[in-house]
């Protein structure tokens, strides 16, 4: 949910000479549709669906991949088959900050359905925590820092696994 998922999985991709997918954009592929759209039109059930089969895809299709994914992601079956999880850890007030810093703020949270309740937000920030320590193998504090020293951090992180 804003915190560089996307770009610092490119980053790492730079680094490592591998291939980047974003779970987000291959759902949008697959639907014709605009993640906003999707949970304006279908709702919230059918779009955790859609990374389902996203997942199952992956698990069939794809290695030697960095793959980076929507916030909700981490609630697939068989998560950790996909391979080493990563958690990109900002709060919320870390992640509107960023957001904000950006050329195209209003774009960015107008992309993100979940950020359009702050209060929400929070209560769903505090509610998923727990669970994203649970499935990760590696939690890295992103606020404050550039999406490079992020990836280099990751990438020594990984090679020690």
């Amino acid at each position: 949910m804003g915190v560089g998922k996307g770009r610092t999985a490119r980053a790492l991709a730079d680094r490592t000479r591998r291939y980047t997918v974003d779970t987000d954009d291959l759902i949008e592929t697959m639907v014709k549709m605009k993640i906003r759209t999707i949970f304006a039109e279908h709702g919230e059930p059918y779009f955790r669906e859609l990374e389902q089969r996203t997942a199952d895809w992956l698990r069939k299709n794809v290695s030697n991949t960095i793959v980076s994914t929507g916030g909700g992601f981490f609630q697939v079956n068989n998560i950790s088959k996909l391979g080493k999880i990563v958690y990109l850890h900002s709060s919320v007030e870390g992640i509107l900050e960023a957001i904000m810093a950006h050329p195209k703020a209003e774009k960015k949270i107008k992309k993100r359905p979940l950020l359009q309740d702050l209060d929400q937000a929070r209560a769903l920030f505090k509610q998923r925590l727990p669970l994203y320590r649970k499935v990760s193998d590696i939690e890295i504090s992103v606020e404050g820092r550039t999406i490079e020293d992020v990836a280099d951090e990751l990438q020594k992180r990984i090679k020690k696994l």
